[in-house]
């Protein structure tokens, strides 16, 4: 065999080889904006916001110092 043809046939090989890869990794990355778009959607559905929380805590606080002062102001003490 010539060194021509022992070095079309490597490059057809390797060629081959980086082509596959390359589909893999098209795949990999178009499966991975799938999932993060469909993370998007449902991480609101499962989780409270950082601001819904601090207000419902507040509320909380407040309901729990209203009770506290009503303990505290009980004339039974």
């Amino acid at each position: 065999m010539e060194l021509q043809a022992v070095f079309n046939v490597v490059l057809g090989l390797s060629a081959t080889g980086l082509g596959w890869f390359a589909r893999e990794l098209w795949s990999a990355v178009s499966d991975l904006k799938t999932d993060v778009a469909k993370l998007r959607e449902d991480i609101p559905r499962h989780y409270v916001a950082k601001d819904d929380y601090r207000e419902d805590i507040r509320e909380l606080k407040g309901m729990l110092e209203k009770i506290f002062d009503r303990l505290e102001n009980k004339a039974d003490k």
